[in-house]
């Protein structure tokens, strides 16, 4: 490879990150919508009518979910083609029921490639389609084929394989573990359903949720990306603490002196 097809590739390799990783964030279980908590016995259910009562509690979100903040940590890595970079971020979170989220970007470091080209860019496209929901994890956007039934940390769960019907760059297609009593999605491992870019070979997807208080919520994520001609790219976000506690108006000025240190990133 001639050094100006070299810096070429690595240079589009680390772009072609973002639309992973916009795929790990629309898969996440806030995209299928919190789940809350309502545990009922793992008795014998039809496969179509698990699908359908986890569709119903990502209906509930509305209802049942008010608020919630976290700090999230983000870390992207790339390795190959002779360079090697990372980028980490650390953001707030706050989500108001009716009005969406807003990020606080609180601290980043490293590659400003990465920075600009793929933490920064995955915020905004979350924001964007914060609201849309073209990628929630639905019958209407997903086939779903029942696996078998295991257990995990002593809860049972229902394994299925999932397979995109509709043609949109942020759907997967992988496996789904749902929880048997509370059924809510607990794990995902998948692929994305389309090559997000030229420059990416294969990429494999892991999601993990816990439950929080009355939800369940994400934990972490993590993807990582063979690049096209050499190369690696990681991906991961870990979700923090959530608190559903909104706050008090005497807590009002310290977050007017936080937003006014870093750039401040509205979700509606």
């Amino acid at each position: 490879m001639r050094p100006i097809e070299k810096l070429c590739g690595w240079r589009a390799g680390v772009v072609s990150i973002l639309p992973v990783a916009l795929l790990t964030v629309m898969a996440s279980p806030l995209r299928a919508g919190a789940q809350p908590v309502a545990s009922t016995p793992a008795t014998a259910v039809e496969p179509t009518e698990i699908v359908w009562r986890m569709v119903a509690q990502n209906q509930t979100r509305a209802q049942q979910l008010k608020y919630f903040t976290s700090r999230r940590h983000y870390h992207v890595e790339f390795h190959g083609l002779g360079k090697s970079m990372a980028a980490e971020m650390d953001a707030q979170v706050t989500y108001i029921a009716g009005s969406g989220k807003t990020f606080q970007v609180i601290d980043e470091s490293g590659s400003h490639l990465l920075i600009k080209h793929v933490l920064r860019k995955l915020l905004e496209t979350e924001r964007d389609d914060s609201r849309e929901q073209k990628s929630a994890l639905t019958p209407f956007n997903y086939n779903f084929t029942f696996d078998s039934r295991t257990n995990e940390n002593g809860r049972p769960l229902y394994v299925f394989s999932v397979e995109p019907k509709v043609k949109n760059k942020l759907l997967y297609r992988g496996k789904i573990w749902v929880d048997a009593q509370d059924y809510a999605v607990v794990r995902v491992e998948a692929q994305p359903a389309e090559n997000p870019s030229f420059w990416i070979r294969n990429t494999e997807i892991h999601h993990v949720y816990a439950k929080s208080g009355d939800f369940w919520l994400p934990e972490t994520n993590r993807s990582e990306s063979k690049v096209r001609f050499g190369g690696t790219a990681v991906l991961t976000i870990e979700y923090g603490t959530y608190r559903f506690e909104e706050p008090r108006e005497s807590n009002q000025a310290v977050s007017s002196e936080a937003a006014a240190r870093k750039p401040l990133l509205d979700v509606r």
